[in-house]
């Protein structure tokens, strides 16, 4: 196939952000003029950089081409190679949605917001993420990161009036310039050992690297992509500013902007450092447990719900983690195959997270446009006013929780396979490392299954909780599209697992030089096996047809004897007792105290209990409870090194001392201690 169409149409993409960024800058002065051109040049962007990834996925070769800054070592050079496709792809699918549903999301910032400046960051935005994913030179790559960085802080400070937002966007651009510095360190070291920024010249430099300089660009790298991921302890930054972002911003943002961090430990951990020692596949598997259990235990004691689907990023990220260092394992003590199938876990994961979590994230900002709080507690009853809502929030909360016939389900199932089949494959404490994470895996399958089970109910069953859901719309048209469009992808991805995973065959055979995806799927090309000695098959597409067998009688059967009865309208649930209010229903505090009580050792819970009395100490007139559990990683680990700092800081003042020959007596040290070093080389 010619190179020509994917090159023409990624540029053409290219030029729909960047005309979109200008178009809404320029019409600010018109809000739904700017809105209109700020969504519609978004999709056309979607559209054409899905159709390149699409392109550049069928043809199998990588199409390279580069522009020339006159000084070599930086050249704007792109490859849009089967990596670069895959996540370009992802990309594009939540852009769409994000898009289509942004048409009337941005519709309540006119005359209160400026749509002009959202515009013009949320086109900067998506221009350095596809940038991101299709750089072949390091100098690209982290100019690109850095808008990437500059343009999310603008946007999680877009309500900058409001304190918290302000607080989580300083958060932010403090962990975003802790992880650039990483990678610039590590990206020099590549350049140092290959003599050139091209990411092809580290591939090729990648077999003379010393063992020191190795663990030593590895260390920096998996630094620098952790934390834009959100990996524990380098999370702190996640919930702080996912949730004070506006919804559209916040589903990018969990969807694709933390990928990039995986993006990076595929680009480079596969290919640009050549087979890394068994301890570096270790630190990535036992980090992504960390991440796993710790995210979803935290997600579980929220109550903010856009707080409560930013801990699940973390999870979800370490899930990821787990088939990412399982394939680096495996890769080094010699089992090829087995690599490739928990690669495959790793990057179907990655877009199956991408597009649930853009979903709930969605579905979670209808629900804050309706009622205008993001607290639980508050809400109750929104399935009857906003039952499409309801209805694809369910099918984002049943994907992210695992369940068949969805595409969560699908990924877990193969990163479960992955780890059984590492007991087998590997040895020493290596073997015993592997049935411990498939245990945690599936104790995080079960805490997210409860998790949401406390987002759905509290959030859209039972009566309204108070005037912010009792007052409520369902969420206009073009919001339901963008949600409807994603709820789809869960199903595909779900029902059509085996017919999309020989996409990964051209990522696996580029980065472990492996092509399985064909050996995943069975002759009758419907269900899934691993082929290993201990492992199962599965099919989500003969699950989702069981499913639709029992439910066509299941709802004939109940429609037909619901006409053998006077039908009478009455409170769902009532146990007889007329008069239930919302004062009666469980609580999302109520739910978790069980699970707050067995891992009291990590929560460190704290309550507080008031009474109000009127006349007698024995009759209270009312009774304030408060209840918080204590932010560990912040009070142990951030607020310690943070004095630290500030002592350390406090120190060098003395340095700055104000006297010109006291600098000069610095410049003359350092000259000193230079030539030195450099006489001895």
């Amino acid at each position: 196939m010619n190179s020509l169409p994917v090159g023409e149409t990624f540029a053409l993409g290219l030029l729909a952000y960047t005309v979109g960024a200008f178009a809404s800058l320029a019409s600010w002065r018109r809000p739904a003029l700017a809105r209109h051109l700020c969504c519609g040049s978004a999709v056309a962007g979607a559209v054409l950089e899905g159709c390149a990834a699409i392109l550049g996925l069928l043809q199998g070769t990588p199409v390279r081409w580069s522009i020339s800054s006159g000084v070599p070592l930086f050249a704007y050079s792109f490859s849009y190679d089967a990596l670069a496709g895959f996540l370009n792809l992802t990309l594009a699918i939540l852009v769409a949605a994000v898009a289509i549903y942004s048409f009337s999301y941005l519709k309540e910032f006119e005359g209160r917001r400026n749509i002009g400046i959202f515009g013009l960051l949320f086109h900067l935005l998506l221009l350095s993420l596809t940038i991101v994913f299709t750089s072949a030179n390091a100098f690209l790559f982290l100019i690109a990161w850095e808008v990437m960085a500059l343009a999310a802080y603008g946007l999680v400070t877009f309500y900058h009036e409001d304190p918290e937002a302000r607080r989580a966007g300083l958060l932010y651009i403090i962990m975003a310039h802790m992880d650039v510095g990483c990678l610039l360190l590590g990206f020099a070291l590549l350049t140092q050992a290959s003599g050139s920024a091209e990411f092809a010249s580290f591939h090729l430099a990648a077999a003379g690297l010393s063992s020191s300089h190795q663990a030593a660009a590895f260390v920096l790298f998996f630094l620098g992509f952790s934390i834009k991921a959100g990996v524990i302890p380098f999370h702190i930054w996640l919930p702080a500013a996912h949730p004070v972002a506006p919804s559209n911003i916040s589903s990018l943002l969990s969807g694709i902007v933390i990928k990039t961090g995986i993006y990076g430990m595929a680009r480079i951990f596969f290919d640009a450092l050549g087979v890394l020692p068994a301890w570096a596949g270790v630190t990535v598997l036992i980090l992504g447990v960390v991440s796993a259990v710790l995210g979803v235990l935290y997600a579980l004691m929220e109550h903010d719900l856009k707080r409560l689907l930013a801990y699940h990023s973390i999870e979800n990220i370490g899930i990821i983690l787990m088939g990412l260092g399982s394939a680096l394992i495996f890769r080094v003590t010699g089992h090829p195959q087995l690599a490739a199938v928990a690669l495959i876990a790793a990057m179907f994961h990655t877009i199956n997270h991408a597009i649930f979590k853009c979903l709930l994230f969605l579905g979670a900002g209808s629900v804050l446009h309706s009622t205008g709080t993001r607290n639980m507690e508050k809400l109750g009853g929104l399935i009857r006013p906003m039952p499409v809502t309801a209805f694809c929030f369910l099918i984002g909360a049943v994907a992210i929780s695992g369940l068949p016939p969805l595409n969560g389900f699908v990924s877990e199932w193969l990163t479960y396979q992955s780890l059984l089949a590492g007991f087998g494959a590997t040895g020493g404490l290596t073997r015993i490392l592997f049935p411990i994470a498939g245990s945690m895996l599936a104790l995080t399958g079960a805490l997210a299954a409860a998790c949401f089970v406390k987002a759905f109910a509290i959030t859209f069953l039972a009566l309204p909780r108070g005037a912010e859901s009792s007052r409520v719309h369902e969420a206009p048209r073009s919001m339901l599209v963008g949600m409807g469009w994603l709820t789809l992808a869960c199903a595909f991805l779900g029902l059509g697992a085996t017919w999309f995973l020989p996409v990964f065959d051209a990522m696996t055979e580029q980065l472990l030089g492996m092509r399985v995806g064909a050996s995943l799927i069975t002759s009758n090309g419907l269900v899934l096996s691993v082929g290993t000695p201990h492992g199962g098959t599965v099919s989500t597409a003969i699950i989702g047809i069981g499913l639709l067998i029992l439910l066509v009688p299941t709802a004939f059967l109940v429609s037909r004897g619901a006409r053998r009865f006077v039908r009478t309208r009455g409170p769902t649930w009532d146990c007889g007792l007329p008069g239930l209010s919302d004062d009666n229903e469980y609580t999302a505090t109520a739910f978790s105290k069980a699970l707050r009580m067995i891992f009291s050792a990590l929560y460190q819970p704290r309550r507080e209990i008031q009474a109000v009395f009127d006349v007698s100490p024995y009759y209270p007139k009312e009774i304030h409870f408060e209840s918080e559990i204590e932010p560990t990683f912040e009070k142990r680990l951030y607020a310690p090194l943070q004095d630290l700092i500030l002592w350390f800081s406090t120190r060098m003042r003395a340095v700055q001392a104000g006297s010109v020959h006291a600098y000069l007596a610095y410049i003359f040290i350092t000259l000193v201690v230079l030539l030195i070093l450099v006489s001895r080389q």
